[in-house]
Parts: structure tokens; sequence; C-alpha cells
């Protein structure tokens, strides 16, 4: 009988040890983050016990296979609770494919770049911020690739959300009852711009911004009892610092300034999501706190490679699921070797109606792709999964929607309030009415949508 020396009990003891010391080393059989600064693949750093389906499930489900209610039992201790519940309970299927060792897949090109240039420069002030090491604003890419601890892996979250210097994302959401019946359908868009740690050759800093972190606007284009309502947040680089909240709402014909924590309300009627769930970072990362790592080890869910529907001209998604066989997103996991589960607590927003939220990690980019939200009883309340990847169909062909090559990007959320059973599908597609085409790196959209006048513009 052959014995193997890395099985699947050598790397939960590895994991629990990490637990149990609280300190992170990442990769198993070789430090991960070494391995990707000199441009080599992972296939060595994982064991194949965690690095498959054969070897995560003992060859009950395969690479390829399709997640569904007569198989998801073998995958429980590897999946999020809403998703397990979605598969067993209300006929999800989820497709498979082979887990992603080609970190190319895993980041935008310029943001890895970044990430191994500046490796080793990133530290936190007397105030809890990160910082370069020269104390200025930070420069660019994950500060800490390889983090000590879980308030080092959430800083990489939250400091670059869609880690391009400037992104506008068109998005068709429909909000659906629990019925599975359509409440109301969105066509909108998610325009970002970081201040700091920006990766182009203007330098890390836009117009000597250090005092900020980003620039967020979302408005609506459809339906047009909605159109033109727009939403401006923007973020002071000390995350002890709530965002200033603006609202153009075409009613009123005027911008209006929100209170500064209200991040836990819809912005319009239908959505399960709020401002903070978003990139299961939605806030300033130190108005949470209580930062807790749970676990650590492989999990199943969305990374890599299969999430852009290319097919489709317009990128839209095919259903799956519900009553009405139409309430999530046919969506493709991987085994994702070594996940984070970091568990945190809204400490700066006490009439906050969630008590806790976990995060999964994705320790060889450190981006999250999922979050579940708990609510005061600690009851779970809805998840926030938002499937993360490369633009290469399903078929294994390239897509070259950026810069003459495959596009890296979150691709769908599903937001499912498991305590009253509606459910939000956002997705990503290549445009929405009123002539908007998802589009990075365009600088000139700061004057366009990230500004006051912007807003009361984009209404008018």
């Amino acid at each position: 009988m052959h014995i193997k020396k890395f099985d699947s009990n050598y790397s939960r003891r590895f994991f629990m040890k990490q637990v149990a010391s609280g300190a992170l080393a990442t990769g198993v059989l070789a430090p991960l983050w070494p391995t990707i600064a000199m441009g080599r693949t992972l296939e060595n750093v994982y064991p194949d016990e965690i690095s498959s389906f054969e070897g995560l499930t003992k060859g009950k489900i395969n690479n390829g296979d399709v997640i569904n209610a007569s198989n998801v039992e073998h995958l429980k201790d590897f999946m999020d609770p809403v998703a397990y519940m979605q598969v067993k309970e209300m006929g999800r299927e989820i497709d498979t494919h082979a887990t992603t060792t080609d970190p190319s897949y895993l980041f935008p090109p310029d943001y890895l770049d970044a990430t191994v240039k500046n490796s080793g420069r990133a530290k936190f002030n007397s105030d809890g911020n990160v910082v370069s090491d020269d104390g200025s604003a930070w420069i660019g890419g994950n500060p800490f690739p390889d983090p000590q601890n879980g308030t080092e892996a959430f800083a990489n979250i939250t400091m670059s959300w869609g880690r391009y210097d400037n992104t506008f994302y068109a998005i068709k959401e429909d909000d659906l009852n629990p019925d599975g019946s359509v409440a109301y359908t969105y066509d909108f868009a998610w325009v970002e711009m970081q201040a700091t740690g920006r990766l182009g050759d203007d330098g890390p800093y836009f117009k000597n911004r250090e005092d900020m972190v980003r620039y967020q606007t979302v408005f609506f284009s459809a339906p047009q009892d909605v159109k033109g309502t727009a939403f401006l947040s923007s973020w002071p680089y000390d995350q002890r610092q709530f965002p200033e909240l603006q609202g153009y709402l075409p009613a009123f014909k005027r911008v209006r300034r929100f209170p500064t924590n209200q991040r836990f309300e819809p912005l319009l009627p239908g959505p399960t999501w709020y401002l903070s769930d978003a990139w299961g970072a939605g806030d300033p990362w130190l108005t949470w706190g209580n930062f807790k790592i749970i676990y650590r080890g492989p999990m199943v869910g969305p990374a890599g490679a299969g999430n852009f529907n290319t097919a489709n001209e317009n990128w839209e998604r095919e259903r799956t699921g519900g009553p009405k066989g139409t309430s999530f997103f046919r969506s493709s996991y991987e085994v994702i070797p070594d996940v984070i589960v970091l568990e945190t607590e809204p400490v700066k927003y006490p009439r906050a109606p969630i008590s806790k939220r976990r995060v999964y990690i994705d320790t060889r980019s450190m981006v999250t792709y999922t979050s579940v939200n708990y609510d005061r009883q600690g009851k779970v309340y809805k998840n926030f999964e938002h499937g993360n990847g490369v633009s290469i169909g399903k078929d294994g062909s390239a897509n070259n929607f950026y810069r003459n090559k495959p596009l890296w990007s979150w691709n769908f959320v599903i937001v499912h309030d498991v305590q009253t059973g509606r459910i939000s599908l956002p997705e990503l597609v290549k445009s929405i009415p009123g002539g908007y085409d998802t589009h990075y790196d365009d600088p000139n959209d700061y004057d366009r949508y990230l500004t006051k006048s912007a807003i009361r513009r984009l209404g008018a």
C-alpha cells in the first residue's frame, strides 16, 4: 500500500496549527508568495489532496462534475452555510473546474506586478492605518501579500476593491420575491477610482490626494422611475473615518448628504445588499474590529475561470434553482486550497442589524469570494457571494477584453436573505441602457461620474 506523506490529515494539522498559533503561513509544501513572486505556478505549493475535487471528496466528486442535491453532502464542510443550503434545499446546481494554478488568473496584471514590486514595504502607523515604509500613503498592490494575522488579511481587501485604478462596471440586477418571481429589475453602473495605491504611469496618488483612499459612485439608468438616481461615496484614507455619502434624487432635483454611518440600508427598494456588503469589506476596516480567524484550510468557491458567460453577447448568465429555476446564477466552483475565514464585528455601528460577518478570503490572491452576515441573535442572516475570475469561456477559450488580454474581474453576485427568502442577483454585463459599457482604467471617469457636480449632471 502506498502511503502519502502529505495527505489530507497533514494539511489539516498544518492549518490547525496556524489557527492555534494566531499566525499565518501561506502555502503548505512551499511558501506561497515567494513562489508567485518568482513567476512560478502553484502546483508544488499545495498537496493534490486539497487541490482537486477528487482529493477533497476522496473521489466522490471529480473536476468537471456538477454539484447538486445528490452529492453536495460530500462538500458540506467546505462550503459556506448559505451556498450549501441553496444546493441541498433549493435545487441550485454548480459546475466545477480544476483548481487555478496560474497566478495571472487570480489578479489583474498591473496589480500582480505592483504586489511583487512593493512586497515588504507596508506597515501600520500609530493610528492603525496602512502606510508605506517611509510613512506615506500606500503605493499599490496588496500591502500584505503574505499576511501574518487577520488584521493584515482584512486590510488587503479594503485598500483596493476592484484592483484597477479606475473601474466602470455595467450591472443588471433582478431582485426576487421568495416565490422566485421578479419584484424589481435595475440597470446601474458601479464606478470606482483609487485615489492612492494607483498603478499607472501618473504615480500612486491621484492629484496628490494622499488623504483619500477611493471615490465610488453608483447610478441607475433604468427603469425610468429611478433613472438618474445616483450616490457618491468618498472615502478618507484614515480608516477610522466614515465615508461621506451624497445622493442625487431626481424627484427633488438636488444633491443631499446622507448620514455617514447609513451603510446598512438598501439604496433603493428591492435589493437585499447594502453598501456595507460590497466586496465583503464595504466599510472602512477600522470601523470594524475583533478580527478573529476561525478557520484555515481548503474550501470550494467561484474563482479562476468559468464564470464569464462569454457565449452571451452581453455576458448575461444562465440561472438555476429555486421555485422557478431562476433564483441563482449558474456558476462554476473550484477547490481553493487555502482559505482564511475571518470573523469580525461592526464595532462602530451600534445600530447595525448584524452582530458579525464571516469573510472567506482566498489566500492565493487575498480576495474575498463570499461573506456571511449574522443577525443580532447570532443566526445566519444573508450571504454575499461574488464570483471572481478571468474571461475564459467554459470551453477553455480566452476572450481578450482587457488590453488584448483576458480580463480579471468580479463576475456575479448572489445576495440571499435567508430569513425572508428574498434574493438579489447583480451581474457584470458588457453594457446597460443609456450607452454605458463596462471599461477599466479611464482616468476621465473621475470628472464624468465621481464628483458632486457629476452626479447632479447624471440626474439631469
